[in-house]
């Protein structure tokens, strides 16, 4: 499968035009993973972002004392929003829960072509931001999880 078409099939860019994902496959390369793979590591320059398409990755705060799940994504997920963002490091690690495969694309060159494309980045940035806020309530859940507090759920 070629790069367009696995972009083409991916969630993030459902609804994108056949110039958007083509402008897209130029910055993105084909990459997989083994399981346990450190993919991202927290505190470190953030530099690409990943469209999930084969596998999953378990997403985890790290700090000196502790390493905690906080969500585990799986095809048609992304990761590595940070990249998007100029010199910004890595908040959470990414870690490979089996064999993966994703699209990564250079965060700077995907900022890039967003600045010069309005439209696309707009819908790109909307769609990123709805990533960062699912890893925001994905992290509040687990610790409230810890301490014993029971959130309402959608359902409730």
């Amino acid at each position: 499968m070629t790069l367009g078409e696995l972009i083409r099939r991916h969630k993030l860019t459902k609804g994108f035009c056949e110039e958007e994902i083509t402008a897209l496959a130029k910055l993105a390369t084909k990459v997989e993973f083994d399981e346990g793979t450190l993919i991202l590591k927290e505190g470190q320059l953030s530099e690409h972002f990943y469209l999930l398409v084969a596998g999953s990755v378990a997403v985890e705060l790290r700090t000196p004392q502790f390493n905690i799940c906080v969500q585990a994504l799986g095809p048609g997920e992304a990761f590595g929003w940070s990249a998007v963002l100029d010199h910004h490091e890595t908040l959470f690690q990414i870690r490979a829960r089996e064999r993966i495969c994703a699209v990564r694309i250079s965060g700077s060159a995907l900022t890039e072509l967003c600045r010069n494309r309005s439209q696309l980045g707009t819908e790109l940035l909307l769609r990123t931001l709805c990533l960062v806020a699912g890893r925001v309530k994905a992290t509040e859940r687990r610790f409230a999880e810890m301490c014993g507090v029971r959130l309402a759920s959608a359902a409730d």
